[in-house]
């Protein structure tokens, strides 16, 4: 069984896509907590309230921080989407420190992403447009065969 982690933007149903590109093979997917809200609040919720803006976001960010660990740290292929939207410099530090782990990274992004996030493909196994691709390369690295 492959352990997949999907990380990046929650704008969008990428996720869902792979997902159900999945089905029928030996995967398991993880990921963030992608209810925008609770990942924003789940420091506060958790550990109490901060007036300050700052430590709000900072309780929040190291209690996330926990899990995309786990995730990825238990992830045999990494998959880190950047999408139209926002800069996502959570996902840009997801796919150093994948990398820095040693694991097999795939990236999921538009072409018009490519000379911005160059230093990131570079370390990547696999650089994807479309979530069906990395439904493919997952079919390819359990079973081997091709795109009909």
């Amino acid at each position: 069984m492959l352990n997949v982690y999907l990380s990046g933007e929650i704008h969008t149903d990428w996720r869902e896509q792979i997902i159900a590109g999945a089905k029928g093979l030996d995967v398991s997917f993880s990921s963030p907590v992608t209810d925008h809200a609770a990942s924003d609040d789940c420091g506060v919720a958790i550990l109490g309230d901060e007036p300050n803006k700052y430590w709000h976001d900072h309780k929040g960010a190291m209690v996330n921080a926990i899990r995309t660990r786990k995730g990825i740290a238990d992830a045999d292929i990494v998959v880190v989407r950047f999408g139209d939207k926002y800069k996502q410099w959570n996902a840009a530090f997801d796919a150093g420190f994948a990398s820095a782990l040693g694991k097999s990274l795939i990236i999921l992004q538009p072409p018009e992403h490519d000379h911005a996030l160059k230093e990131v493909d570079a370390a990547a196994l696999a650089v994807a447009r479309e979530p069906g691709q990395v439904v493919d390369v997952l079919r390819y690295v359990l079973d081997g065969t091709l795109p009909a």
